[in-house]
């Protein structure tokens, strides 16, 4: 599944119409919160928007995020070990107030786990790849493995005390 978000203050026809197009030539399912935008999606499920207990269960289920380019989504990627994709919003096509997100894009390009993509072909390109997860899920894995070799090392000590 492929969690799509537009962020909860502004509606963001262009991400949703190209994510639509791009669900009508796929089996896997996408879920989009899509906010207030006048696009209603054809080949996805979509909600206006969607509580928060049932986010972070799709949060946890997606394979991907799709969304916009705000913090919140990033640093839930982050957290839950999914890689993202950010598509900003452009101040010059009437999507925000400026072009903060060119910014913020700006600044997490290259990290892994984090994808920008620009237009449809981009988004296109990266659902047919094999996408890193975040920088956090490495961190996560080596801490995993602190812990299995602490665990191991816990049994050996039990087996000799008995």
């Amino acid at each position: 599944m492929i969690l799509v978000t537009v962020g909860t203050q502004l509606p963001f026809d262009r991400l949703i119409r190209i994510v639509d197009a791009l669900a009508a030539e796929t089996d896997e399912p996408f879920v989009a919160q899509i906010g207030d935008g006048s696009y209603r999606p054809a080949h996805m499920e979509w909600h206006r928007f969607i509580e928060p207990v049932r986010f972070d269960r799709l949060l946890t289920d997606t394979r991907l995020i799709i969304s916009h380019a705000g913090i919140g989504t990033v640093l839930n990627a982050r957290k839950t070990g999914k890689p993202v994709i950010l598509f900003p919003r452009r101040a010059e096509l009437g999507e925000h107030r400026n072009d903060h997100q060119m910014a913020t894009i700006g600044s997490l390009e290259g990290r892994r786990g984090v994808y920008v993509a620009q237009d449809a072909a981009e988004i296109s390109a990266y659902l047919k790849q094999d996408l890193a997860r975040p920088e956090g899920d490495a961190v996560l894995a080596a801490h995993q493995d602190l812990l299995d070799r602490v665990a191991g090392h816990i049994r050996l000590l039990g087996q000799r005390g008995r």
